[in-house]
């Protein structure tokens, strides 16, 4: 541990751009104190004898300091080169120094803290790695960051401030939200002018729909900017300036705004002050202030939603607010007192077959929290995209670059509209034909320009005649689709697959289900198998559902999905998943499934942290309710159904910890005197295939009672059948379990995590169970519901035999063996392979 004395005695303890804080093999401990003067010198940290730092160029400092009238000490940046203390950053803004000390530390791991008088740790940063030889730096961009002492790239350093904003913007600092991670950087403001602490207002990314930016008073909107249309967000804030150029970047990994200075010479930032307005102030060094530049809220009609769904508002009206063409105030008595809330409604409701879009020209685009969009469609596929769902209330071209186009459809109440005299954008809203406003022809430019009614007799005539060949031709359709509970189309031709299999089955829309998933938003994405990722969705009435999409890269396709919707639409169990509904437009297959909150069971018990939130009463609990919904498969259902693919990551968890069998895209069904099949098609996944599956393609019920054994002894020890290795020998977890049973030494088996939660006879009697499911010859297994009498019951259990593959090579060879004897051909033998060794 090295200390470093203090160098002069002054008020304020202040830390300038670029220094470096170097560390030995241990750490460095930087004693910083209200008493400690700036230092300027260019020598590295371990050459002073003091407690500060300080750069050559000292744009920015860090150090103690007190804001306003308060007491409290705070560590922060701020600026070096105004005259007056302008605090950009703050590291323990939620608790502060109540006296002159505070240290700060540099850990071996790369790990900043800052230490009180009594050396307890108030604030630390992270590291996203291990480090070496960490060093600390304060960038001239007023970036601290943390990095290992060789390492001059920046961007693969341990820990940055940038990354963790208040409630100052700074040039080249992102705002904006990681996709994959779903880290989040956005500002907060303070609370007080003399309290930095979290305030009530937040100023960030909303990633629902097509993302904007959003400023909330703890959970309530208060303006947003409108989406990016390829030069600026909606409204006319940001345009191309002097002073600074900004940009936003929008892909599959992150969403993000930032700006930088056109010159450097200029200081600029952009603050979210206590008051919850979103500033952009410069430095003026003649006046020694700082010069207010611009805001976001210019005016009443930047709140959000003042004029309420359907409502435009124009600041230079009196009043602002008005309802838009063919919509009435929902509330005229309110409405006329100036309370525009609730908003219009419209005057002729929508037809759906008839109806057309009228054009607004000028305007901030709607809020598109319940929107879709899609990169590749000119406005002309977006129009005809819209006009084929009947819940698609508007679309509009998103980017307004010459030769630009991007899809945006709207999925809900408009809301937010406001209008403005330039700069805005053109929408197209769904009206009654009867609304139409005949005087906008389709490329006016502004819906404000007064024309003169003109009513062409011929184009009516000619309207009039296609509406009424196209009404006629819509009949016609629905008499042939009577009975279907959807009737919208997005992107495509609607497969009726579904309802062959099942005329009960819920029909979904896929126009539907991209907007309930943020449009497949990874924020969404809950995990991907050999069928393809899975999303989570909120219905409008608030129900939670599951999204099972068919990739275009699986193996699987429209075999397997058909089988699925067959074998699991009409069965009703509380072990078994439900299925709501299914999805069949375009080229788009899905599945829609109850949401179950606390996902796979693999998830839990591969995992050594999550593990041991899933105790012994549990883990029973999970294997009893497994056995229960297979015997209903083999036994109770409807049809026999063999499942095929029974593995940890197919059990599905809810609340309450129930467990609920998924995916049945590899299920058979038998009839009712059949026994057992045989395919040269091998599917599955290693580790949970039993053997004469693998090697003669013979299936029964019994391969599923060889999956389930293997289950059973995976939760019971907490590792993967397949990949298990042991110091002592080279068996898998069958051979492992067997070898212990043999002599006498279960209870090795089961995993440290159960130990003390653990009801000994139970797990020793799982083992048990577990090993006679895995015994090599299918007749030598147990029937299911002879395995659920054995968990519940207490009688003498007939002793297992050896198992089928207990070691990894003959699994192995056991697979190769199958291939070998089937074509080679992917569709011929295809097994999910779960984990590679």
């Amino acid at each position: 541990m090295t200390k470093f004395t203090a160098a002069k005695i002054m008020n304020a303890c202040v830390v300038s751009t670029s220094a470096l804080l170097y560390i030995s093999i241990l750490l460095l401990i930087i004693k910083i104190s209200t008493a400690i003067d700036t230092i300027n010198t260019t020598q590295s940290i371990r050459d002073i004898d003091g407690d500060g730092m300080v750069s050559a160029d000292g744009s920015f400092k860090m150090g103690f300091f007190s804001p306003g009238s308060s007491k409290n000490r705070y560590l922060g940046i701020w600026f070096n080169k105004v005259s007056v203390m302008t605090v950009v950053w703050v590291a323990n803004r939620e608790i502060p120094l109540t006296n002159s000390s505070g240290v700060l530390r540099v850990t071996g791991e790369g790990i900043l803290v800052l230490l009180n008088h009594n050396e307890s740790i108030i604030w630390s940063s992270n590291a996203s790695r291990s480090a070496r030889f960490p060093v600390a730096q304060l960038l001239d961009s007023g970036n601290l960051v943390v990095r290992e002492d060789d390492d001059t790239d920046l961007v693969n350093s341990l820990w940055q401030s940038f990354d963790y904003p208040c409630d100052t913007l700074l040039p080249g600092m992102k705002m904006g939200r990681n996709s994959i991670t779903g880290f989040d950087r956005h500002l907060t403001s303070w609370k007080t002018t003399d309290d930095p602490s979290r305030g009530n207002f937040t100023f960030r990314f909303d990633p629902s729909g097509y993302p904007e930016l959003i400023l909330t008073e703890n959970s309530i909107r208060r303006y947003r900017s409108g989406p990016w249309n390829g030069l600026r967000f909606g409204g006319p804030q940001l345009r191309p300036n002097p002073v600074y150029k900004y940009e936003f970047v929008f892909n599959d990994k992150e969403i993000f705004y930032r700006y930088q200075l056109l010159n450097n010479s200029i200081l600029s930032r952009l603050v979210l002050t206590p008051n919850g307005d979103v500033r952009r102030l410069t430095w003026t060094k003649e006046t020694g202030i700082w010069s207010f530049y611009l805001t976001l809220l210019v005016d009443d009609c930047n709140r959000y939603a003042v004029c309420g769904a359907y409502g435009s508002c124009d600041i230079n009206n009196s009043p602002a607010c008005g309802c838009l063409k063919g919509f009435l105030p929902k509330v005229p008595r309110t409405w006329d007192m100036m309370n525009w809330s609730d908003g219009c409604a419209r005057r002729t409701p929508l037809n759906c077959t008839g109806d057309v879009f009228q054009r607004y020209s000028g305007v901030k685009l709607p809020e598109t929290r319940k929107s879709w969009f899609d990169k590749s469609m000119n406005l002309e596929q977006c129009k005809s995209m819209c006009m084929k769902n009947c819940s698609c209330t508007a679309y509009a071209n998103l980017d307004i670059r010459e030769g630009g186009s991007w899809c945006l459809l709207w999925f809900s109440d408009l809301i937010d509209i406001r209008q403005f005299n330039d700069n805005g954008q053109d929408i197209y809203i769904r009206m009654a034909a009867s609304e139409q406003d005949h005087n906008d022809e389709e490329g006016t430019k502004s819906n404000k320009t007064k024309h003169t009614r003109i009513i062409v007799i011929s184009v009516v005539s000619a309207g009039m005649l296609l509406l009424s060949i196209v009404l006629v031709l819509l009949v016609r359709k629905k008499k042939q689709q009577k009975g279907r509970k959807v009737t919208g189309i997005l992107g495509g031709r609607r497969d009726d697959t579904c309802k062959k299999e099942d005329p009960e089955l819920q029909l979904f829309d896929l126009g539907t289900i991209a907007c309930v998933t943020n449009n497949f938003s990874l924020t969404n994405k809950l995990g991907e198998g050999g069928f393809g990722p899975v999303y989570k969705g909120i219905l409008e009435d608030g129900q939670e559902i599951a999204v099972k999409r068919l990739s275009k890269s699986s193996r699987q396709g429209l075999d397997e999905f058909k089988n699925e919707v067959m074998h699991i639409a009409k069965l009703q169990h509380r072990n078994l998943v439900k299925l709501l509904g299914c999805c069949m437009q375009a080229d788009e297959r899905m599945l829609i499934y109850e949401f179950m909150p606390k996902k796979s069971l693999d998830i839990f018990i591969f995992d050594r942290t999550r593990s041991a939130l899933l105790d012994w009463p549990q883990r029973y609990h999970i294997i009893n309710g497994i056995a229960r919904g297979l015997l209903y498969l083999h036994q109770d259902s409807r049809l026999r159904i063999i499942h095929r693919d029974l593995k940890a990551s197919n059990i599905l968890l809810d609340n309450n910890m129930n467990p609920k069998i998924s995916d049945f895209g590899l299920a058979r069904s038998f009839g009712e005197n059949e026994t057992e099949a045989n395919t040269n098609r091998v599917v599955g996944t290693y580790g949970y295939i039993s053997p004469e599956y693998a090697i003669d393609g013979l299936y029964s019920v019994k391969s599923d009672v060889f999956s389930f054994g293997v289950l059973v002894l995976e939760m019971v020890n907490g590792n993967r059948n397949r990949g298990f290795c042991h110091p002592d020998h080279h068996l898998n977890l069958l051979g492992h379990a067997w070898r212990l049973f043999t002599e006498g030494r279960s209870s090795e088996l089961i995993t440290e995590p159960i130990a003390e939660s653990c009801n000994l006879s139970e797990a020793l009697r799982s083992i048990h169970v577990g090993l006679l499911c895995v015994q090599c010859h299918p007749n030598d297994r147990p029937s299911m519901s002879s395995v659920v009498l054995m968990l519940s019951g207490e009688g003498k259990l007939p002793q297992p035999k050896q198992p089928g593959f207990f070691t990894e090579r003959t699994l192995v060879e056991a697979n190769s063996s199958s291939i070998k004897n089937t074509s080679c051909s992917v569709n011929d033998s295809t097994i999910t392979l779960l984990e590679a060794r």
